[in-house]
């Protein structure tokens, strides 16, 4: 898993055991198992939300596809051809293998091995997310998420904008036993900040426990939690809640977020990794047709008549360079 690591954890910033006496830890809610699915131009995905969960259950957040891990053989890749957004951020976390990414803004790169790209829709963008040149010559294995993030009514016509988020600018952190690593790659943790600019208020990390390792953070009480297996198992919560690769935790209220990964690890990674996410919930009405996400059916409408009409954007005529050796 070439996410970003480090040699000696106990070189980082520790995040401090919270105070019991002071502290209310947040109970496990849910666990839910995601379903297995295709995207794009036919990659496969599981997802656990929408679906086990509803959008009001996880507000502000939209949607979590996990892409992989898997292994192409050359020529097989597969992306998600030039489409269009409107009404929320798309957020590509990759932890292993390239995607090239191209806007009708101006955007694009590639992402790559703990890289991350985040791109605010608001009121519209044409896009496309492919396989890099080099992967489609010589296959490889993809591993990735994408998290979509809604924005408020008042955020939804703000102009598109992209962020290029290089594994290295991620803030790095360890557990107060110094046997997680906690990648910080948006919001605020026990006085830590993520290099991505959010609209809507959201923390997000990348955590890796060590066999039998707690995580123990802080977590705004007005945010909603949830947590993501990518790989391994552990527990969740006080209760020891338990929980596999492929499977959501939904948390309760509270200020503070456990984790505990289990002594003994079933699969080649050896180690438990989740995504923890958590966000401010807009509480607003919810129409969404496909890639536009607004409030009204109204707006849905106007979304559709627009991208018909090419308001939302034009494909550009040259392809950003995707080659990498």
């Amino acid at each position: 898993m070439p996410a970003v690591t480090v040699d000696d954890l106990l070189l980082l910033d520790r995040v401090a055991l919270t105070d019991p006496a002071l502290t209310e830890q947040r109970p496990v809610q849910k666990v839910v198992t995601a379903r297995a699915g295709t995207e794009g131009a036919g990659f496969p995905i599981h997802r656990p939300f929408p679906g086990p969960l509803s959008v009001h259950h996880t507000d502000p957040f939209l949607m979590l596809d996990h892409v992989g891990s898997v292994e192409y053989a050359p020529g097989d890749a597969k992306g998600a051809p030039w489409h269009p957004h409107r009404g929320f951020e798309t957020v590509s976390y990759v932890i292993d293998g390239a995607v090239a990414h191209q806007d009708s803004n101006g955007g694009g790169g590639i992402i790559e091995d703990g890289d991350t790209q985040w791109m605010t829709a608001g009121a519209g963008i044409l896009h496309d997310e492919m396989p890099t040149e080099r992967m489609l010559a010589k296959g490889g294995v993809m591993h990735s998420f994408q998290l979509w993030v809604n924005l408020p009514a008042a955020a939804k016509w703000n102009p598109p904008r992209y962020q290029d988020l290089h594994g290295e600018r991620l803030t790095l952190l360890s557990s107060a036993d110094g046997g997680a690593l906690v990648r910080l790659i948006a919001g605020e943790v026990a006085g830590h900040t993520g290099p991505g600019h959010t609209v809507t208020p959201i923390t997000l990390l990348h955590a890796t426990l060590s066999p039998g390792a707690r995580l123990e953070l802080p977590w705004r009480p007005d945010f909603n939690a949830l947590g993501y297996a990518i790989n391994g198992q552990g527990t969740a919560g006080t209760e020891q809640w338990p929980f596999t690769e492929g499977q959501l935790v939904q948390f309760g209220p509270g200020d503070a977020v456990t984790v505990t990964a289990a002594e003994v690890q079933q699969g080649p990674v050896g180690k438990l990794d989740l995504l923890l996410f958590g966000g401010l919930p807009i509480r607003e009405p919810i129409a969404q047709y496909g890639p536009f996400v607004m409030n009204t059916r109204e707006e849905i409408n106007q979304a559709i008549e627009d991208f018909q009409h090419g308001r939302l954007g034009t494909v550009p005529a040259t392809r950003v360079d995707t080659f990498r050796a």
